[in-house]
């Protein structure tokens, strides 16, 4: 089995990754562990290119040790890992990432935000739950 972790360093990324490592057999799962690192501007001048963001820049080693960290913690455990880090759209980019790597699961954490936060942030792990081509796992940490 293929599974994409999505994970944003949050508690609830946590979560998924123990979730995960609780639930499948290390020896049938291959996992990829994903960051994506989103641009803060919503728009940018006509000059600049898409996919230029020099603020990213500060932000992909921290990136990067968040994806490591979660390898880690899931090689350990005897899981087969990769990772990646990619820049854009969450939303987007896990789904992309989930279909041209034929995962059969993605696996993220749910933020739990509701009414206005919900309404103004979105859901990443609603969008990727209504639109995945695959199963997915939201996982909430108990309360």
């Amino acid at each position: 089995m293929k599974i994409l972790l999505a994970t944003d360093d949050s508690e609830f990324s946590g979560a998924a990754a123990k979730s995960l490592a609780g639930q499948f057999r290390p020896q049938d799962t291959e996992v990829r562990v994903l960051h994506v690192v989103e641009p803060i501007a919503i728009s940018s001048p006509p000059q600049m290119s898409r996919g230029y963001y020099p603020e990213l820049e500060d932000q992909l080693p921290q990136a990067h040790e968040i994806v490591d960290r979660a390898a880690k913690t899931l090689s350990s455990a005897g899981f087969r890992v990769t990772t990646s880090v990619a820049t854009g759209d969450a939303r987007s980019v896990i789904l992309d990432a989930a279909a041209e790597w034929h995962a059969d699961m993605i696996v993220l954490g749910s933020h739990g935000r509701k009414g206005l936060g919900r309404f103004l942030l979105g859901s990443v792990s609603e969008a990727v739950a209504r639109h995945a081509r695959c199963s997915v796992q939201i996982t909430r940490i108990p309360s």
